[in-house]
């Protein structure tokens, strides 16, 4: 029997079943006495076991047989749940994760879990370690495998991609400190300073927490991004004194892949050695009650009322509904020059339809957020106990729906935002108690409609941003001078943090503060359409608003003429429509600015932008204008005329076009001719 027709279907229902089991783990931890979470939990893993099996993939299956005998244990109360287990568990769930993405990739689901099994078996036979035991196992492990490769998580490895996609250099740099040396700590501080001062190191193994503590053995290796060439930071280290050997490599794509992919099978064991860390560490992001339910009912069977499409059929449909909307202007236009009442009547039930067929057509592409969303809680989970913290994350409007091309891109710059709330934004224990706050921090993770977008707000109760701390950084690194800080207002200052290369973290750690992340969350928002603005009140806490488009493919605009040319404007960045005359455009250090509102704002020529040829609107007494606004700024466009208001579908310039300044896509008009569609964002800095 020939099992790779069903490979697909098994690749997309044990993803469906390991986020389930993921979620279903969040609410058993925090109410552990709720066995019917973990029935739930139990029939999840039963069912995973048997596809795992049918299909062949022995490994897969064996490593569920365990987890099923611990559940067991569990659903009879033979067996109460602690850290230990719960961590061993969850650790158990990366691995069969790797498994699932390894048989995606092509493979055979291999991976070496004894160590897992091991710990599974030993839960089994009541062998739960305590916390002085756990620590002594990991110190002979480590003492026994050495120095373990630096391991990237999902946030981290983004940052390097976008990297290398901007051109920077990114480079593993090994280093290896004299033997006889007295004050091995000191030497490694030395070699993060000088790295510092040329770049960001983005991940170091040993931590930098437990190099400064002198808790290495005489070497550390980490992932550095730089404009400098390996050869020439290799040179730099070995200058400092008793360094012994410096190895560092620079890394593309595909090597940058490769070794983390390697790095990744050769740890495999690596998480259960740490799922035996100390069972009294503190509790991981608690779950409300409510969550807890909506986890429970949601993993219940149901009978099944969808069916998987392809996604590239969708494309196809889109592409091919495109058509038909072209068509359909063209057909309108021709029926107003004919005047025949027949032709008039069909076309108008036509648009009727095809507008009902344009609304299913782009709700088969809406996706809900949640498929993004619902990795989050257990990141969060991890993230909190890896740093002491308490912390509650609150998920809210995950239903609101998105289009796929949309939901596939914005995943990173939300792990940017996520990552710096928990690390930044609230505070320790022990901070908030001084505070005067609870102990347990609140994130807000919501999404909401709101007109023509989408916006997904990340809410904390930390600390807050202060501005005048960000000025000073900012003025530190050079970003801005003495007397341009002094003329900021705190809002200016805060928005200064998605700078280039910007960060106020005062320790460095393996999360966040090597200046890289919030720039990159801006630029990708940005490239699809969208604007993130951050909202802060030093002392109480900080929101990250990002607003998204609806749809990449089928937009509303604004058509302008502009002497033999026509250009379309999305109407969501349009403010307002206008007309000024000569006499009240001024021109201010070489610029034309127009009053607007009690202020004044550039105005700026798009026949000169754009070389049009029969057009210039120096010459007229009035001039048409659009007012665009990218966040809180505002320009206006001068046009020749409007054509008005259309629904436009969206048409890459292809791939023998380079990046046109100005111009994100084009569009075919009824009449056939083509308008370019112009971006905003590009004249507005």
């Amino acid at each position: 029997m020939d099992m790779n027709q069903y490979l697909s279907m098994f690749i997309d229902e044990s993803n469906d079943h390991l986020q389930s089991l993921n979620e279903s783990m969040m609410g058993l931890e925090a109410n552990p006495d709720d066995l019917s979470i973990v029935q739930v939990i139990f029939r999840s893993a039963h069912t995973l076991k048997g596809m795992a099996a049918t299909m062949g993939f022995e490994d897969l299956a064996s490593l569920t047989h365990q987890m099923e005998n611990v559940l067991d244990l569990v659903r009879n109360n033979k067996l109460r749940m602690q850290d230990f287990i719960f961590d061993t568990l969850f650790k158990s769930l990366d691995a069969l994760e790797s498994m699932v993405e390894d048989i995606t990739a092509g493979g055979e689901g291999k991976a070496d879990v004894s160590v897992i099994v091991t710990s599974l078996q030993a839960i089994v036979r009541g062998e739960v370690p305590t916390a002085a035991g756990a620590a002594t196992e990991v110190t002979a492990a480590a003492q026994k495998t050495g120095d373990a490769p630096v391991f990237l998580d999902e946030f981290q490895y983004s940052v390097l991609q976008q990297s290398l996609q901007e051109g920077h250099q990114v480079l593993y740099v090994d280093v290896a400190i004299r033997q006889d040396c007295q004050l091995k700590a000191v030497r490694a501080y030395m070699v993060f300073d000088l790295l510092e001062r040329s770049g960001e190191v983005v991940k170091s193994f040993p931590s930098v927490q437990d190099i400064e503590q002198e808790k290495f053995d005489y070497g550390f290796s980490l992932y550095y991004i730089t404009q400098k060439d390996a050869s020439e930071i290799q040179s730099m280290i070995l200058n400092l004194s008793e360094i012994d050997k410096v190895t560092a490599l620079a890394l593309d794509q595909e090597t940058l892949e490769q070794m983390v992919q390697d790095m990744a099978a050769a740890t495999v064991e690596a998480p259960v050695q740490e799922a035996a860390a100390p069972a009294a560490a503190p509790a991981a992001a608690p779950v409300r009650e409510e969550a807890i339910k909506a986890a429970a009912a949601k993993t219940v069977a149901a009978p099944s009322r969808t069916i998987r499409v392809d996604i590239e059929r969708l494309d196809v449909l889109m592409n091919l509904f495109s058509e038909l909307l072209i068509d359909r202007v063209r057909l309108e236009q021709l029926a107003t020059e004919v005047q025949n009442s027949d032709l008039t009547e069909t076309v108008e039930h036509m648009g009727r339809v095809s507008g009902d067929l344009q609304n299913i057509v782009m709700k088969l592409r809406m996706v809900p957020v949640d498929t993004v969303f619902n990795r989050f809680p257990r990141m969060v989970r991890d993230l909190a106990k890896s740093l002491d913290k308490k912390i509650d994350l609150i998920v809210t409007g995950a239903e609101t729906e998105l289009d796929r091309t949309v939901i596939d891109e914005i995943g990173d710059p939300l792990v940017h935002l996520l990552r710096n709330a928990v690390d930044h934004g609230v505070e320790g224990v022990q901070e908030r108690i001084a505070a005067g706050k609870p102990e347990t921090g609140t994130i807000n993770l919501r999404a909401f409609h709101s007109g023509n977008h989408v916006f997904i707000e990340i809410e904390e109760d930390g600390a807050g941003i202060n501005p005048q701390k960000i000025l000073k950084s900012a003025v530190k690194k050079g970003i801005l001078t003495q007397d341009q800080a002094a003329g900021y207002s705190d809002d200016e200052a805060i928005q200064l943090l998605f700078s280039p290369g910007f960060s106020t973290a005062e320790v460095i750690s393996d999360v966040s503060g090597r200046g890289v992340g919030l720039d990159v969350v801006k630029s990708k928002i940005t490239s699809l359409g969208g604007n993130v603005v951050v909202y802060s009140t030093f002392g109480k806490g900080t929101n990250f608003s990002v607003q998204l488009p609806l749809t990449l493919s089928i937009i509303a605009a604004m058509l302008v003429r502009l002497g033999s040319e026509k250009y379309a404007i999305p109407l969501s960045s349009i403010v307002e429509t206008g007309i000024v005359k000569k006499t009240q455009i001024r021109t201010i250090h070489s610029n034309k600015m127009i009053e607007f509102r009690n202020g004044h704002i550039p105005l700026l020529s798009l026949s000169k932008f754009f070389s049009v040829p029969d057009f210039d609107e120096s010459t007229e007494e009035e001039t048409e204008i659009v007012v665009v606004r990218k966040g809180e700024r505002l320009v206006a466009l001068a046009v020749q005329d409007f054509i008005g208001q259309n629904e436009i579908v969206i048409k890459n310039l292809g791939k023998y076009l380079p990046e046109v300044q100005g111009i994100s896509g084009a569009t075919i008009l009824g009449d056939g001719q083509v308008a370019l569609i112009i971006d905003p964002n590009a004249f507005i800095k």
